[in-house]
């Protein structure tokens, strides 16, 4: 269960944010609009969220889960693989030091993107992409052992992060698209298929109980349904944009 989020509003510079994405120059206003129902829906899953002001200076710091992995025993501050996202991290340990006492880093050459790192129970499975490499994965295995928990890697062939196209929704329920179908890494879970033309739609969040999903994929709507969980729609359509996604918008603790 989680018990806080911490999310930060979008900035007017979010137009200027990293995309391969070939989908259009986000809409400010749409964003700040999308941005404040995601928060409520937050609210409503029963979490205390802090809301950041935007910072300018970083097109795509509304993103704040790729600079800080937020586990029960400790946070990690990631060492971003863009460059012009390296500098988030400052703001971001200031504000997760009024949560946590043991903050561990991730120093260079190693880079990590939190949005590679998927939480199965005190597991963590961490993916190889253009964003987080191999020495900076095994950064963080040997800090979540220090803390009792374990990791391992995955190594990406098409998707930007390990997040993109999976999600965790407890009880061995994993949301699954593309290359991670044939993973033998997850052959143990209980796999909930999502087609490739809905393949945005596999970064969803469970968040006590309930599942937020992008609005507009009604396969996997149905699907998450028909699985067992409270299923909650958001239109993301700006975020989209800049290859975003639900989970990258906070971080759960």
């Amino acid at each position: 269960m989680f018990s806080n989020a911490i999310v930060r509003k979008p900035g007017k510079s979010i137009i200027n944010g990293l995309t391969d994405a070939n989908l259009g120059i986000p809409d400010y206003q749409k964003a700040i609009n999308q941005h404040k129902v995601y928060i409520n829906a937050l609210i409503d899953c029963g979490l205390k969220v802090k809301v950041l002001e935007a910072d300018e200076n970083f097109p795509d710091s509304t993103f704040v889960e790729d600079v800080a992995l937020l586990t029960p025993f400790c946070a990690i501050i990631t060492n971003p693989g863009a460059k012009s996202r390296k500098g988030e991290i400052v703001g971001i340990k200031k504000t997760i030091q009024e949560y946590y006492t043991k903050i561990e880093e991730i120093h260079s050459p190693g880079t990590v993107e939190a949005g590679d790192i998927m939480m199965v129970g005190t597991h963590y499975f961490i993916g190889i992409s253009e964003r987080t490499n191999l020495n900076g994965a095994q950064q963080v295995i040997q800090i979540l052992k220090k803390y009792g928990m374990t990791g391992s890697v995955i190594k990406l062939k098409n998707m930007l992060h390990l997040k993109t196209g999976l999600a965790y929704l407890e009880n061995n329920n994993l949301v699954a698209c593309g290359e991670f179908l044939s993973e033998p890494a997850f052959e143990k879970f209980n796999i909930i298929e999502i087609p490739l033309e809905e393949s945005y739609a596999a970064n969803c969040i469970w968040i006590n109980g309930k599942v937020l999903i992008p609005k507009g994929y009604p396969i996997t709507y149905s699907k998450i349904k028909e699985a067992g969980y409270v299923t909650v729609e958001l239109e993301m359509s700006e975020f989209r944009k800049l290859d975003g996604g639900l989970s990258c918008l906070s971080l759960r603790f």
